[in-house]
């Protein structure tokens, strides 16, 4: 592949760490690092400017930028990744026992309402707890990545700029979703035993719930037809690395927990790549988005990722 150094901006996970340090063989590949925190900085960026060639970018914020035409494409490569049933927090004085109690009421969400964890957990809450999404105010924080989102009737957009945290303790909203400042006093898990109820709504559906993927500004996957598969193998060799010494991290850190945790308690991959090994959270964080009216219409997987 005959080309100058392709930009790249990634954040520092154990699966990349690898390839950021620039360790492993990328082939044909010339990639130049551009260090951004955060990485949603970059995201944001990259979706109102295209100021990448290659971009880390949340899975419902490409969802909804490949939908208004944004011309990048995702390659199968998911570097970050969590059960969301933690991410929803109350107070006692609001009166919810249960995901389908927000019903009537107010629901602050952490920074936009297009949200990957936001997404996930009124997904999760529709689909696990009977909770109808259209009976809930949704009340944003901050503006969406993806410029003039239309948003749907039931969203409020007067509390932007406010805590979602100090939006729940007010008793303004009876609950908040996303990653919320959960140590604030007062606030409480709305699901009681989250881990545990997030790894078996994995044996129930096989969903492993995907934050992060890698998009590619489609003008390079026209010029490069081995672009993409470059990538990817890029990607594969960081992850293997890190697979090396998982168990063996002498201070693992909150995401290296969690990734043993994947591994052991269900025998899976943590980080698995490709489409057909992520299709059921694919499908439905995709089903999640029609749903709650982030993108237009479903596709198939095919259209949504530069290989399968």
């Amino acid at each position: 592949m005959n080309q100058n150094a392709l930009t790249i901006a990634i954040g520092r996970y154990g699966v990349t760490e690898a390839l950021k340090r620039q360790v492993v063989d990328t082939g044909r590949l010339r990639l130049k690092h551009i260090e951004i925190d955060p990485i949603t900085t970059a995201m944001r960026r990259m979706v109102r400017g295209l100021e990448f060639d290659i971009c880390e970018m949340a899975i419902t914020t490409y969802l909804c930028a490949k939908d208004r035409g944004l011309p990048v494409t995702a390659i199968p490569v998911f570097v970050t990744r969590n059960f969301h049933h933690w991410a929803a927090f109350t107070t006692q004085q609001a009166g919810i026992k249960m995901p389908k109690d927000l019903e009537g009421r107010r629901v602050a969400v952490n920074r936009g309402y297009t949200v990957t964890t936001g997404v996930w957990v009124r997904g999760i809450f529709a689909e696990q707890y009977g909770l109808d999404l259209d009976r809930v105010t949704w009340v944003p924080t901050d503006d969406e990545h993806v410029p003039d989102f239309p948003y749907p009737a039931n969203v409020d957009l007067s509390c932007r700029g406010k805590s979602a945290a100090d939006l729940v303790l007010s008793g303004d909203c009876a609950a908040a979703i996303g990653d919320v400042k959960s140590t604030s006093p007062g606030l409480i898990p709305l699901i009681a035993n989250a881990r545990k109820a997030g790894l078996a709504s994995y044996t129930r559906g096989g969903v492993y719930p995907i934050n992060h993927t890698i998009v590619v500004r489609d003008a390079l996957v026209e010029e490069f037809p081995t672009l993409a598969v470059d990538l990817c193998a890029a990607f594969s060799r960081s992850k293997a690395v890190y697979y090396t010494h998982l168990s063996s991290i002498d201070a693992p850190s909150p995401a290296d927990i969690a990734a043993r945790e994947i591994r052991d308690a269900l025998a899976i991959e943590p980080f698995p790549f490709g489409v057909e090994a992520n299709r059921p959270a694919l499908e439905a964080i995709i089903s999640y988005a029609v749903a709650q009216k982030i993108i237009s219409r479903a596709r198939l997987l095919g259209d949504w990722f530069a290989l399968t």
